[in-house]
Formats: structure tokens, C-alpha cells, sequence
């Protein structure tokens, strides 16, 4: 699966991506919420991650939104702006707020990691399909969405039903599921996201948050609309579905600073692959790689490393790739890892 879109409307990217993104305040040591002194700011959102780790990879991407008419949405949009993300299509909202978080130090998966949202009612939250410039959301050769925006509110969930309706002509719809249980309230939320990801084209689903389903295969048949299904398995790697083939790569080791993005930039690396018509094979590891830069860093947000190291990278023989290790500033570090991880197969 190669994405054309609508290559014939003037203003044609590569990526859009719809939803919500926040200004995020990451703690300057460790601790629970109430003992942190400071915090410094930075940005985070599913959809934005995804199109500010692809527009650093060199794709054109185009970001559509709504933030508040405040310091907060002015730092958003010129935050991801400078990443080189068309903003141009973000709205602004002078009656509700941009929303914002704080979280702790640790790993999401730890019992101690804390997050205090602030987002209820925020600017985000009101999209519509009436508000939102749904042509310039489909002038894109994909459109990257997220379970997250569905659980937002009732007319976010009505703007995520008309962009994933399947209709002639329609750019390719990828979808994370990103189920987030704290963000629904009296919804079955398992069946609207199984829901949304039935009328996706290419779907992204972690193991631990596919509704109690144990293995990817049990995944597949409860999902067997999208031409494209990739099941992440955590540090085991990932799994794609699609019409012809069953492909698993394993993920590389990674010395975990936090996994916050992770899922995000592993998207990003799938879909730059995608839109470069590379093997499945190396889509999977374009996702690793770049959720492995996320992985390595403390923030939200990571710097991937230049297409051609990535390339050279997701080149490696299965020996070499299945010996790779990669820790904070791998990323700058490209040719050492690649040489370490040859090294070791040559002297197990």
C-alpha cells in the first residue's frame, strides 16, 4: 500500500494530522506532582508528535486544530511550526482555552507516573465538522488521525466518523487507536474505536490496548477491514497484516529514558516508509528506529536521526539489526551503533 491522495489539489502534503495537541510542563527532577519545585515547558499531542517527527524527516505535513486565543496557543502553533508544519489551517478559539498537562519524571507504565490534564472544555475539544477546514484536512496523500480525538467529545467523535466514512477518492486514512481509558466517560469506548479503525485504510494498535485480545492475530480478525494492520508488541517488536502477508519485526534493545511519544514517532517512521514506497519489512523498522529516538530522550518530542542514517540503519542484515542497541544520543552517534552492532556478529 502506496498513498496517492488528491494529487491533483493545489495545496497537496504529504501528512495531515487532526487533533488535539497541549503545552505539556515536564518536571526538572524527579518526584511525585506535589513535591516537583519546576517545570519546563514543551508540547505534546498524539497527532502533532507524529507530524512534527515527519515534517524533521523531510515530509510535508500539515497540522489542523483548534487552540485557544491565548499565550498557550500562541506557543503551540509556533512551537510545531517550527518544525516545519503547515499551522496555517489551526484555528483560533476565543472562548475556550488551549489545554495544557503536567506529568511526572517516570515511565508511563510505573505506578508512581502521575498526569494532571487540564483539557476539559479546551479549544480542542470543540471540533466539528463544521468548524474544521475539512478540505484542507483532505488535501493530503494521508490523513493521520488518533483514537484520542474521538473520546474529546460528541462532536469530535462526529468529526472522526465523517473523516474515517469510506468514500471514493478519499486520501489514505491512517489511524492510531491510542485508547486512553481516563478520557472516556459512559462510552463504550472499545467498540467506537474498533469502530473508527474499521473504516481506516492503515491502523495502529498496541498489544496492551487491544481490548483483552492476547495476540496479534486475534487482533487481525477483529480487524479485518484496514488493508494495513500493525500490532505493537513493546519491546518485541511489531507485527503487520495486510492483504497478501504477515510480516514480524523485533524491536531493536533500547535503553528506555521515557517512553512518552514513543507510539507517536513509531507511527511517523511507519508512514515516512509508507510514503516512500519502501518493503514492509523496513516500514516496521523505520518505526522502531524513530520510536527508539522518543525512547532515548526525556520529553515528548525527539529529533530523528537523518533519512540516510535511518536508511543505513534499517539496512542491516537480520544478524546485525537483531544485535543493535541503541541509548540516549544514539541518534548522533549513527555510524558507532551500526559498527557495534556488525562487530558483535562478527565476534558473538
Amino acid at each position: 500500500m502506496t498513498p496517492t491522495g488528491p494529487c491533483n489539489a493545489p495545496d497537496v502534503v504529504d501528512v495531515v494530522a487532526l487533533g488535539e495537541s497541549m503545552v505539556t510542563f515536564l518536571p526538572s527532577r524527579p518526584g511525585r506532582l506535589a513535591d516537583v519545585p519546576s517545570f519546563d515547558r514543551g508540547i505534546g499531542g498524539a497527532e502533532s508528535n507524529t507530524a512534527c517527527v515527519l515534517a524533521a524527516a523531510g515530509h510535508s505535513v500539515r497540522w489542523v486544530s483548534r487552540v485557544g486565543d491565548d499565550p498557550f496557543g500562541d506557543h503551540l502553533v509556533e512551537a510545531i511550526g517550527g518544525y516545519g508544519v503547515d499551522v496555517a489551517h489551526v484555528r483560533r478559539d476565543p472562548a475556550r482555552p488551549t489545554g495544557i498537562y503536567f506529568r511526572t519524571a517516570g515511565d508511563r507504565a510505573t505506578d508512581a507516573h502521575e498526569v494532571a490534564y487540564y483539557r476539559a472544555g479546551s479549544a480542542a475539544s470543540a471540533m466539528s465538522a463544521g468548524n474544521v477546514d475539512l478540505d484542507a484536512v483532505r488535501a493530503g496523500r494521508v490523513v493521520h488521525l488518533s483514537g484520542i480525538t474521538a473520546a474529546l467529545s460528541a462532536t469530535c467523535l462526529d468529526l472522526m466518523r465523517e473523516l474515517t466514512a469510506r468514500r471514493p477518492g478519499r486520501p489514505l486514512v491512517s489511524f492510531d487507536v491510542n485508547h486512553r481509558p481516563g478520557l472516556w466517560r459512559d462510552t463504550d469506548a472499545p467498540k467506537v474505536l474498533r469502530d473508527l479503525a474499521r473504516g481506516a485504510d492503515l491502523v495502529f494498535v498496541g498489544q496492551d490496548e487491544a481490548w483483552g485480545l492476547r495476540s496479534a492475530e486475534a487482533v487481525r480478525a477483529a480487524l479485518p477491514e484496514p488493508e494495513v494492520l500493525v500490532v505493537k508488541q513493546g519491546a518485541a517488536g511489531a507485527t503487520v497484516f495486510d492483504k497478501r502477508d504477515v510480516t514480524f519485526v523485533p524491536a531493536p534493545r533500547v535503553d528506555v529514558v521515557a517512553a512518552v511519544g514513543a507510539g507517536d514517532a513509531f507511527a511517523a517512521g511507519f508512514l515516512s516508509a509508507t510514503l516512500r514506497g519502501l518493503p514492509v519489512r523496513d516500514r516496521l523498522r523505520h518505526g522502531h528506529l524513530l520510536a527508539a529516538a522518543a525512547l532515548t530522550t526525556a520529553g515528548d518530542l525527539a529529533a530523528p536521526p537523518a533519512r540516510e542514517q535511518t536508511d543505513r540503519l534499517a539496512a542491516l542484515d537480520d544478524a546485525a539489526w537483531g544485535r543493535l542497541r541503541l541509548g540516549p544520543g544514539w541518534t548522533r552517534a549513527v555510524d558507532q551503533a551500526v559498527a557495534r552492532a556488525e562487530e558483535e556478529v562478527r565476534t558473538p
